[in-house]
C-alpha cells in the first residue's frame, strides 16, 4: 500500500489534532477518497515526516491527529541551485516538478536576453505561487520533506549582482563548452547551474556569466530543448557528484 503524503503549511507536533487546510482537505477527500481512520503522512518542509490518521470528516473539514515524527534522510549531499531561463507554459511546470524530484535546493526563474515569456508584477506573483505549488506536489510524490526554495523571477543581471562568494561551483549549459560533468571538481558541496530559455543564452548573457565566474558545461553532441537540458544536467551531477 502506497504512502499518502500531504504538504501542509502548518506547525506539526506529535499528538496534535488539527484541521487540514482547505486545499489539502479537498485533495484527501475528493481525489484520494480517504475516510475516517485512514493513515496519511504530513510534512511542512522542516525535513521531517509526520505519520497521522484521520479522526473525523465533515462536509467542511478534515481533522487529523499527528502520531509520530520521523526525520526524512533523503536529501542530496550536493546542494544544487537551478537558475532556469523562464520557459513557456507547461514547460516551466515540468522543469520545476522534475528538478524538485532530482533534489535541487533552489530554483531561480531567470529573465534572459532571449526570453520569450514576459511577466508583469501580477502575473509574476501568480506564476510564483503556482510554481511553489508544483514543487510541493513533487515533494509529496518523491518523498522529500524539504521544499526547494523558489525565488521570484529575476533578470539575469540582478541575480548575478546578488550572488555571494560561497565557494559553490558556477556552471552554465553552453553548446560550445568542452567540459563534461565527469570532469568537474566541487570545492564545496554546492553548485549553481544556469540554463537558457527556448532561444538559448544570448551573447550578453554569456558575457555576464563569464564575468561572474561561470564556466561552460557540455552534456553531449546533441542540442537539447530547455525542458530537457537542465534536467539531464541535474541528473548527471547527482549521479556523479551527489546522490550517486
Amino acid at each position: 500500500m502506497r504512502t499518502i503524503r500531504l504538504h501542509v503549511d502548518l506547525p506539526l507536533a506529535v499528538g496534535a489534532e488539527l484541521p487540514l487546510p482547505a486545499q489539502a482537505a479537498e485533495h484527501a477527500t475528493r481525489v484520494l477518497r480517504l475516510v475516517a481512520g485512514d493513515p496519511l503522512t504530513l510534512f511542512n518542509g522542516d525535513g521531517c515526516d509526520y505519520p497521522a490518521s484521520i479522526l473525523a470528516l465533515t462536509r467542511r473539514e478534515v481533522v487529523v491527529q499527528v502520531q509520530a515524527r520521523q526525520v526524512a534522510d533523503n536529501e542530496s549531499p550536493l546542494a544544487l541551485t537551478l537558475a532556469q531561463g523562464v520557459a513557456r507554459g507547461e514547460k516551466m511546470d515540468l522543469i520545476v516538478q522534475k528538478a524538485t524530484e532530482l533534489g535541487v535546493v533552489r530554483i531561480v526563474p531567470l529573465l534572459t536576453e532571449r526570453a520569450e515569456v514576459k511577466l508583469d508584477a501580477a502575473r509574476a506573483q501568480k506564476r510564483l505561487s503556482h510554481w511553489r505549488a508544483v514543487a510541493a506536489s513533487a515533494c509529496e510524490q518523491s518523498g522529500r520533506a524539504r521544499l526547494p526554495e523558489i525565488s521570484p523571477a529575476l533578470p539575469l543581471a540582478a541575480w548575478l549582482d546578488g550572488l555571494v562568494e560561497d565557494g559553490a561551483l558556477r556552471l552554465a549549459l553552453l553548446p560550445h563548452a568542452t567540459r563534461s560533468a565527469r570532469e568537474l571538481r566541487f570545492a564545496t558541496a554546492a553548485g549553481l547551474l544556469v540554463v537558457g530559455p527556448e532561444g538559448g543564452l544570448g551573447e550578453r548573457d554569456i558575457a555576464a556569466l563569464t564575468l561572474a565566474g561561470f564556466g561552460g558545461l557540455r552534456l553531449g553532441p546533441r542540442i537539447l530543448r530547455t525542458e530537457t537540458a537542465g534536467l539531464a544536467a541535474l541528473a548527471a551531477l547527482q549521479a556523479l557528484h551527489g546522490d550517486g
